[in-house]
């Protein structure tokens, strides 16, 4: 009876580490929807390289650099303007407030390390928060909700394997008064 128990609890264990382990497939499509849909474009903050800006590859899809205070947001001038992008471009400013892009690497206490791959869906499908908080602010695309379940949960497959990045991300900030 004791091996039983013993065998049972293994294959548990076994069972759950399966669960949580994406097959490689699943990881590669996540890899060229995530290279191709334009992730790194706002969520990996750009540095000034010799030829001009360039994206920081020890900040891949880590969002807006924690330690980067922004200035108060410039006055757009008079006409169809809408939009102000900080140079990282990772902070952008508009008639919302300001919104910072959110650090996609699996760090636990600051990215998606706690995240379930329903809260990501959810987060995607819905544009909100974890499914359920704050609505996500420019420039997020709502395009990423019209992506398939499969999809969505390829991404976060992928994501769940790239190096954990702390780096804490601003609260948004809502619009000045005016």
């Amino acid at each position: 009876m004791k091996h039983l128990s013993l065998l049972l609890a293994l294959c548990t264990a076994l069972a759950a580490q399966a669960a949580q382990t994406a097959p490689r497939d699943r990881i590669e499509r996540g890899r060229y929807l995530v290279n191709t849909s334009g992730c790194a474009d706002c969520h990996t903050p750009l540095k000034m390289g010799p030829h001009g800006p360039e994206p920081d590859a020890a900040r891949r899809l880590a969002g807006h650099p924690e330690g980067l205070a922004m200035p108060p947001v410039p006055t757009l001038p008079a006409g169809p303007w809408l939009v102000i992008s900080s140079a990282t471009n990772t902070a952008w400013a508009g008639p919302w407030g300001v919104s910072f892009t959110a650090n996609l690497t699996p760090d636990p206490e600051t990215g998606l390390g706690r995240w379930s791959e329903q809260d990501f869906v959810q987060t995607l499908r819905t544009g909100r928060h974890l499914g359920r908080g704050r609505t996500l602010l420019p420039p997020m695309p709502a395009a990423y909700g019209q992506m398939t379940d499969a999809d969505l949960k390829a991404m976060f497959a992928y994501l769940k394997t790239l190096p954990p990045i702390r780096n804490r991300v601003p609260a948004p900030l809502p619009p000045a008064p005016r």
